[in-house]
């Protein structure tokens, strides 16, 4: 028998974990209950979604200018742009910039660039210690484990886990940990040091203004704005899709992204960074660097997938995907898990890959309905699954069955032989016209659902038997 793919074993784990089941569910039965609400209070919600959808498809088609265009307003401002083409060349920027302050320290607010990069180990491996503050991706990184939603970063935990890791790791007492607030409270104390102490502030970008030259950060802890203010110098980490034309087209995504993915009109924090600190100013960077991160965006913008660069990380799909809601963001073994990244991780480092993702889906089209820009997500799996067929990347007999249904199926005399076969053989595994139990392959559905008993006479031959008693 041969081996389940890797994303089927991963998946049966986590299906199998009641915990991570209850957690799942809670969550993302929250965001969506959220999102909905919030949506509904909006005026004219599906029209400001087709406009946002408009502004990053002009935005895309034309990005090249307006980079260019963002790049020059940083730098008049006195920030510095780095363009950096993969991950290596992303990392090395930020590791020189670190080096050459002799930096001992960095402080990172979410970003799940970073993650795609790897910049935490590059930089631990450069003898420099790096802190996660966004209590989510603090935990993830107190406990060696990794993010598994691109907004909720611990949806696979609960807060008793929490509480026992925060006595193990941080020596945490009792009143520490006696509920939510207080492990907040208790997180904020230790990280409010390391902020005072912070060589370098390390950020994502939510959005880049390219007629201001903006960095646009959006989060509902205040560790975004320390990241951004406190430390002397700040890096910005910005996929290069992550760009808007205006300050108008800005508001439009504002607008959309907290309620998508929280379920708020407006994130508690959203930060707008124009240039390094000025004179006479007391607060801010004195030192900005932006960097500008290809790692294969370009590419996919050249093909099939571009759609999938129109994404404002709103989780929203994830959240809404009966997929994601049963075995969580791990199983997908990518930095962006969910519908979302079964397009955007084979999109970018190629589908061999990724060959498990595409198929990760019931290709139910909640994720669309949902989408704020309206990302048609199924079309692009579809696509990727064919893909996968011609490069020969799924099971082998998948491949096989493929092309023994072509080969029936272009042939009207053998199909027929073969339905009325598969009638007579089922027939003793049928029980009021339905099977519970087939050999594997299909085995992988009768586990969960029967299967309906294949008709012994099939409606080929019952059309034209009634056909003929006309």
């Amino acid at each position: 028998m041969s081996q389940a793919p890797a994303f089927d074993r991963r998946a049966a784990a986590a299906a199998a974990d009641a915990k991570l089941g209850e957690a799942l569910r809670f969550t993302t039965g929250r965001l969506q209950a959220g999102r909905a609400a919030a949506l509904a209070e909006l005026p004219d919600a599906d029209a400001l979604r087709d406009h946002a959808r408009r502004v990053r498809a002009h935005t895309l088609r034309h990005l090249g200018r307006y980079l260019d265009q963002f790049a020059v307003q940083v730098e008049a401002l006195g920030g510095t742009v780095h363009w950096a083409t993969t991950a290596a060349d992303a990392v090395a920027v930020v590791v020189e910039i670190a080096t050459r302050r002799a930096a001992r320290l960095v402080v990172k607010s979410k970003s799940m660039l970073s993650e795609e990069i790897e910049l935490n180990h590059a930089l631990e491996q450069a003898g420099i210690r790096v802190v996660e503050t966004d209590l989510g991706e603090f935990i993830v990184q107190l406990a060696r484990d990794r993010p598994s939603h691109i907004i909720t970063p611990i949806v696979h935990w609960t807060r008793e886990d929490v509480a026992v890791l925060f006595r193990q790791r941080l020596g945490a007492a009792e009143q520490d940990v006696a509920d939510i607030p207080a492990m907040t409270a208790f997180a904020r104390r230790l990280l409010r040091r390391e902020f005072l102490a912070a060589d370098i502030g390390v950020s994502g970008v939510n959005f880049g203004v390219a007629s201001t030259g903006s960095i646009v950060t959006v989060t509902n802890e205040g560790n975004g704005r320390l990241t951004t203010t406190t430390p002397p110098l700040h890096v910005a980490l910005m996929g290069i899709e992550r760009i808007v034309p205006t300050v108008d087209d800005l508001e439009v995504m504002l607008r959309l992204l907290a309620r998508s993915a929280t379920g708020q009109k407006l994130s508690v924090y959203t930060n707008i960074v124009t240039g390094p600190r000025r004179d006479g100013e007391v607060d801010g960077p004195r030192e900005l660097h932006v960097v500008l991160v290809d790692n294969g965006r370009s590419t996919l913008l050249a093909g099939e997938l571009a759609e999938i660069l129109y994404c404002i990380r709103c989780g929203a799909c994830l959240n809404i995907c009966p997929v994601y809601q049963r075995v969580g963001g791990h199983t997908y073994d990518s930095v962006y898990p969910g519908p979302l990244g079964s397009v955007l991780t084979p999109g970018l480092h190629g589908l061999a890959a990724a060959p498990d993702l595409p198929q990760a889906s019931t290709l139910c089209g909640a994720c669309r309905d949902v989408c704020p820009v309206r990302i048609d997500i199924p079309r692009m799996l579809v696509a990727l699954r064919t893909s996968s067929v011609q490069q020969g990347l799924g099971p082998g007999w998948i491949r096989l069955g493929v092309k023994a249904h072509a080969w029936l199926a272009s042939r009207p005399r053998a199909y027929r032989a073969a339905l009325r076969a598969v009638g007579v053989a089922s027939a003793p595994l049928a029980r009021q016209g339905w099977m519970a139990r087939l050999p594997w392959p299909l085995s992988g559905w009768t586990a969960h659902r029967d299967f309906p008993a294949p008709a012994r006479r099939p409606f080929s031959a019952l059309w034209a038997e009634r056909r003929r008693a006309r």
